[in-house]
């Protein structure tokens, strides 16, 4: 009996512990209030006009089908609602997003797509002041914009160091979505160094902060009330909020304000590669023992990569020292390196590692040009699942220099060309390193590889970007 009271007893303490640490944990949790009073008069709110606006203006948010079966991503705008805009003829549109003081003397930060195109920009301060801004310069390559207002003795916000930041942590934004301002929100680091479509130079801060059109170009807060991030961008189907949303890292934002208040537009480094992420697959068949690293598929002609050793078929596993973890990594390494900068390439070739030297170059626009060539009959072959072809003169030059070898995807009829990711007119000019001269040259180099291995192609797809698949021997 005793025993019994005992357990009972030993019971009632451990449920007391429970929700003692229960209760305690709830009180734990951060409050706000200091922070968003410290910063509330560094945020402001942006409107933007634009004449001759057509009827799909940037006022609105684009919207994705229900049966939509990818995500969207979509650069958000202030919107005063989801009306019809085809109804609407051209006119001049207005559209809002978020900043925040920079500096004392006048300088705001925004997004770069809450002021494209605009003719005009005010900035509304906290104390209702709303001041016509100067665009000082803009990139639209990290979507940042750096604005001029004539006000002094304005309260800056404080600049933090988002490399610090770690997964889990909380963040707090203030914008103004849908135009209601200074409207605060927190939520935690979800993911940190995410890549995304078309966004190569900005390696992004994901959180699951509610940001919705109209918090672009806000402040991203730690709980130390300083900007590790400047929100930009959220993964939706609606157009609203659903828990992932993204942010400039403030490191590559200051290095990218900092040029354009010196000289109004931003330089980047450029190696003068196509690349691509290392799968499983493609790692077994370099002989890596995980994939990591970024896989070069080309090489631009005349570029700088091209008067180097580098080569199609290395692996940049790090630059000027960093660590290449995956492809996503290596372009705002090399687009925030120095122009003219010295450094050190270590790539994994043939299974062995070497370093190669490279100046750092400008980024430049680049421009495409083509020629009329005339079509000639190609030999057709099947091998490895597929239909193939000899190239002809037009496709030859439709792939530059690499065309003067390859072979055409005519067809996929099934397994290992499918498993592989091969598609139809993909244009294969090189197998485990050698160049494929023509189909009966391609069969021949089946023909030496073991059954069950895996050998990467190198492979030209209609867009013009080269890739690596791997493809079985079967």
């Amino acid at each position: 009996m005793r025993n019994v009271s005992k357990t009972i007893i030993l019971s009632f303490i451990t449920i007391f512990i429970f929700f003692s640490q229960a209760f305690a944990g709830n009180h734990s949790l951060p409050d706000f209030t200091k922070l968003v009073e410290d910063n509330s008069s560094s945020i402001v709110n942006i409107s933007t006009v634009r004449k001759g606006a057509n009827k799909n203006n940037s006022n609105s948010v684009p919207q994705v089908p229900n049966d939509e079966l990818n995500e969207f991503l979509k650069k958000f705008f202030g919107d005063k609602g989801f009306g019809n805009p085809d109804k609407n003829p051209p006119r001049n549109s207005q559209s809002m997003g978020s900043g925040f003081i920079y500096s004392s003397d006048g300088y705001v930060i925004t997004n770069h797509h809450v002021i494209a195109d605009a003719t005009q920009i005010i900035v509304k301060l906290n104390d209702k002041r709303e001041l016509d801004a100067i665009l000082i310069g803009s990139d639209p390559s990290s979507d940042i914009a750096l604005l001029k207002i004539k006000a002094r003795n304005l309260k800056p916000v404080k600049i933090g160091n988002s490399k610090d930041l770690k997964v889990g942590q909380w963040v707090l934004a203030i914008g103004s979505p849908f135009g209601f301002e200074s409207t605060v929100t927190a939520g935690i680091v979800s993911a940190i160094n995410r890549s995304l479509p078309n966004d190569n130079y900005v390696p992004f801060i994901q959180t699951d902060v509610a940001i919705n059109p109209g918090n672009s170009g806000g402040p991203l807060f730690n709980l130390n009330g300083e900007v590790v991030g400047i929100n930009a961008q959220i993964f939706s189907r609606s157009g609203g909020f659903m828990g992932l949303s993204f942010a400039i890292p403030m490191d590559v934002a200051s290095n990218v304000i900092s040029q354009l208040k010196r000289t109004g537009k931003v330089s980047r480094g450029w190696l003068g590669v196509y690349i691509q992420e290392v799968t499983n697959n493609l790692a077994k068949s370099f002989g890596m023992k995980k994939p990591s690293g970024a896989l070069i598929s080309r090489i631009i002609p005349d570029g700088p990569a091209a008067k180097t050793d580098l080569k199609v078929g290395d692996i940049i596993l790090k630059f000027d020292g960093k660590e290449i973890e995956s492809s996503s990594s290596l372009p705002p390494i090399v687009g925030n390196t120095r122009i003219g900068k010295n450094v050190k390439i270590e790539i994994l070739r043939n299974g062995v590692k070497k370093i190669i030297k490279f100046k750092v170059m400008e980024l430049p626009v680049q421009k495409v040009s083509s020629k009329e060539i005339k079509n000639t009959k190609p030999k057709i072959k099947k091998v490895l699942g597929m239909t193939i072809s000899d190239l002809n003169d037009k496709e030859k030059n439709s792939v530059g220099k690499d065309g003067i070898y390859g072979i055409k995807v005519i067809d996929i009829i099934g397994n290992p060309a499918y498993e592989a990711g091969l598609l139809k007119n993909d244009i294969i000019y090189q197998m485990s390193g050698n160049d494929i001269k023509s189909t009966q040259h391609f069969e021949k180099l089946v023909k030496k590889m073991k059954k069950g291995d895996f050998a990467p192609l190198l492979v030209r797809r209609s867009q013009g970007n080269s890739i690596y698949l791997a493809i079985k021997i079967e």
